[in-house]
């Protein structure tokens, strides 16, 4: 039996930053990982003489003033060495017009959004004085959604006037917004909003909260901006774990939790998790669970039954997607020239593929060889009820087409291959240990983001939330900004008040 102040569920970005923060206030923090190493869907793996990011392949929130610089000034740790994108991807419609680079100087964007899209400045202008309101917004450290007085207090001292007046589209969508400014009938534009929202958010124009893809929309802009790290994502979570080294915090590897209970004698969780070998008990006041909250229904089994509203909503949440991802490698020379390190197209076979190509140098492929990661959304539940002969047959037949799309694409003989190989979701439950390998957080629309989404406070007192299904969502700065927030209401709750970056 282990005991600490804190145990923290989930050694991704959000557990690592969220029990650096805590850490560094002078908690006892322990934190456990079912797998063997750090960062989740932001880890990386090997192959031969590759280094391949595992999910997320960009990173937004490293700029001056950004979620990672501020946690990382607090923590006095570097930040990974990183360069800014830009453009930030190139997206193909493939309807015989030109790809669409989504450049980084704004005034540039702007001009490129009138070449693309006539006629479409007062959307984006729209969406600017959204984002610009969201921005100070989230920089005055809101809690939400709200679950008590001291949550509300915190809002409340996060609003500034403008706040108030995007509080009027806090139900509208991005389709909203088009429909407002006389867009609603721009197939092309829609086409490419499409595709954009549902990297960032898992909905379309129709259904993304307009709060919500406003700011995801113009993230690849100065002063923000997505970056590419050099050798690899993994370095992100390698920078957080020195913090919790200097602040004598153990991450415990390969121990997956097998349950949760609260001991109602000594007035804390029990946390019953298992290696290959043996069996552990962690006792802590306060629990932070960054798994995606559907897996509570498996973990936090006895205390459900005691709340049955609550296990009906996580039994109601909606269906995250899955994901089918294309590692592969080949020399530079045999792909055409690329300026941009992320490509998203249309595809008559996928809908569309997101590919992320590495650069010289960035320690993912040896000199004058490139890796490539292509990958789309698939529906969880087409790949768990195969058995083994037609799964294998599946698989296969999807890594040719997703090979022949890449070849047609990027001009690649087929001969010139160095390197394939397929993840599917059954790949990403063993790697994330994530339920039937789901990727990324709830989809942001209007009745689940913000004050209407899954609270990191539960019902159950010293039991929060913390990851890409609670507020504000995805990536890896979406889930920093939760670790901040989380770490926040514990450290009010024990009386240090007043905690802010």
């Amino acid at each position: 039996m282990k005991n600490s102040e804190i145990v923290v569920v989930g050694a991704g970005i959000a557990g690592l930053t969220a029990a650096a923060i805590l850490s560094k206030q002078g908690l006892s923090v322990t934190l456990i990982e079912s797998h063997t190493q750090s960062g989740g869907c932001a880890g990386t793996f090997k192959r031969k003489n590759y280094i391949f990011d595992v999910g997320a392949t960009q990173v937004a929130g490293l700029e001056e003033g950004g979620i990672h610089s501020r946690i990382f000034d607090f923590l006095d740790i570097p930040l990974p060495e990183a360069t800014i994108l830009d453009p930030a991807c190139i997206v193909d419609l493939n309807d015989g017009s030109n790809p669409i680079p989504i450049w980084y100087e704004k005034s540039k964007w702007i001009a490129e959004q009138e070449i693309q899209f006539p006629g479409s400045h007062r959307f984006w202008r729209l969406c600017t004085l959204i984002h610009q309101s969201n921005w100070i917004f989230a920089n005055n450290n809101p809690v939400l959604p709200i679950s008590n007085f001291w949550d509300f207090s915190q809002l409340l001292k996060a609003l500034v006037p403008s706040n108030l007046l995007a509080g009027i589209l806090i139900k509208s969508t991005i389709f909203d917004l088009l429909r407002i400014c006389g867009l609603s009938k721009n197939e092309r534009l829609i086409k490419f909003l499409n595709l954009q929202l549902k990297l960032y958010s898992q909905e379309d124009v129709y259904n993304t909260a307009a709060l919500y893809g406003s700011t995801v929309l113009q993230m690849c802009q100065k002063p923000h901006g997505l970056w590419h790290l050099k050798k690899s994502m993994q370095s992100l979570s390698e920078a957080l774990e020195s913090s919790l080294r200097k602040t004598g915090v153990k991450i415990i590897f390969g121990q997956k939790v097998k349950s949760i209970n609260f001991d109602d004698v000594n007035k804390c969780w029990n946390v019953n998790a298992n290696s290959k070998k043996n069996s552990f008990i962690y006792h802590a006041k306060d629990l932070i669970y960054t798994a995606p909250p559907q897996s509570l229904l498996k973990h936090l089994k006895d205390p459900l039954e005691r709340k049955k509203n609550y296990k009906n909503r996580l039994n109601n949440l909606p269906d995250p997607s899955g994901a089918l991802v294309f590692y592969s490698a080949l020399k530079k020379r045999n792909i055409k020239k690329t300026s941009s390190n992320h490509y998203q197209f249309v595809s008559n076979e996928f809908g569309s593929l997101f590919v992320s190509i590495s650069n010289d140098g960035d320690g993912r492929a040896p000199k004058g060889e490139v890796t490539l990661i292509a990958s789309i959304f698939t529906k969880t539940k087409d790949w768990f009820d195969l058995d083994k002969k037609d799964y294998l047959k599946k698989k296969k037949d999807l890594m040719k087409k997703i090979s022949l799309e890449l070849e047609s694409q990027f001009d690649i003989d087929p001969e010139n291959w160095l390197h394939r190989e397929l993840a599917t979701p059954l790949g990403f439950q063993k790697w994330t240990n994530r339920p039937n390998g789901i990727v990324g957080g709830l989809g942001q629309n209007p009745d689940i983001f913000g004050l209407f989404g899954l609270s990191s406070r539960t019902p159950f007192e010293g039991l929060w939330l913390c990851g890409d299904s609670i507020y504000p969502g995805e990536g890896t700065a979406g889930v920093s900004q939760c670790a901040l927030m989380v770490s926040r209401q514990i450290l009010a709750s024990k009386g240090i008040e007043n905690f802010n970056l």
